[in-house]
């Protein structure tokens, strides 16, 4: 598991994609989310505007990511 730090109390799900390096672009983003092929905590999710949380976790390509916040 990678954790990935953030600046702001949020970030939307596509954004947290391309920080992290899990994808190059944010078009890459939006077609991987539309697919259904990230999960949020488990779930799948297809809304490219998900916010997420220190403490979230992502799923993308066998990888696991895990949202830590600044303070943290």
């Amino acid at each position: 598991m990678r954790e990935v730090f953030i600046k702001t109390e949020t970030i939307n799900l596509d954004q947290f994609l391309k920080w992290s390096g899990a994808v190059m672009t944010g078009g890459q983003a939006k077609l991987m989310i539309q697919q259904g092929q990230v999960k949020v905590n488990g779930e799948v999710e297809t809304r490219r505007s998900r916010k997420l949380y220190p403490g979230d976790r992502v799923e993308f390509q066998g990888e696991t990511f895990l949202v830590k916040g600044g303070s943290e």
